[in-house]
């Protein structure tokens, strides 16, 4: 019966949540100083990054899978590398692409009076960027990196083609053993569901938390 099989599918949400808070902080840590580096830095800079940002949106996730698994890790003689690890690199680095433009963007609404502003008062370019426009942008973006949990979320089912043991990997174990595909492929969609949902409930509650607090500092 299916219900056998549910506390096995529910050992897969532990592995899908750490592709996902994996991939996040990853993006997270690489995509912040590349929005920052795209807007106060030079053309140059700025035009490399680009190059970046293009390639990790522009090539499909299975291929980047497989890039990275197959070829690049083997190339640096790193073939033993467990798959949990490469599917969090890789989807913590195609993360920072888009998080970088979600960040680039929040940046820019802030607008540049103030950081000007507190330039003229003798901060330093640094203290403007961390203390004045950061602050701002971070609480701005919110809602654009909820989507980006979401969309990161639903990615981490394709490290099902690397065998990672996530919720839709087990869910296919669990059909090869029952015969059937409905019933676990139904849970599976639940468990994403239900992940999904309060996730992004979590991210919309610290948004309204903190709503005063951008307000002000947007004044």
């Amino acid at each position: 019966m299916i219900w056998d099989f549910v506390p096995y599918m529910l050992g897969g949400v532990e592995y899908t949540l750490a592709l996902v808070f994996g991939g996040l902080t990853m993006g997270f840590a690489i995509g912040l100083p590349i929005a920052i580096l795209q807007v106060f830095a030079g053309k140059k800079i700025a035009r490399a990054l680009d190059v970046y940002i293009w390639f990790f949106r522009s090539v499909p996730l299975l291929v980047l899978l497989f890039l990275f698994y197959w070829g690049l890790f083997p190339a640096l003689g790193l073939a033993s590398v467990d798959t949990l690890i490469v599917s969090i690199i890789v989807l913590g680095l195609r993360s920072a692409a888009y998080q970088s433009q979600v960040f680039r963007g929040a940046i820019l609404s802030v607008g540049d009076g103030q950081y000007v502003a507190a330039r003229a008062i003798g901060m330093s370019k640094l203290k403007a960027i961390g203390h004045i426009t950061l602050p701002q942008a971070l609480w701005i973006s919110l809602p654009g990196w909820s989507n980006e949990y979401a969309s990161i979320l639903k990615d981490s089912a394709i490290c099902f083609a690397l065998r990672v043991l996530e919720i839709l990997t087990r869910a296919r174990y669990v059909a090869i053993a029952l015969n059937s595909a409905l019933p676990p492929y139904f849970v599976a969609g639940l468990l994403f569901l239900v992940l999904t949902y309060g996730g992004t409930k979590v991210l919309h509650i610290v948004y309204e938390k903190t709503q005063i607090v951008g307000l002000i500092g947007r004044k």
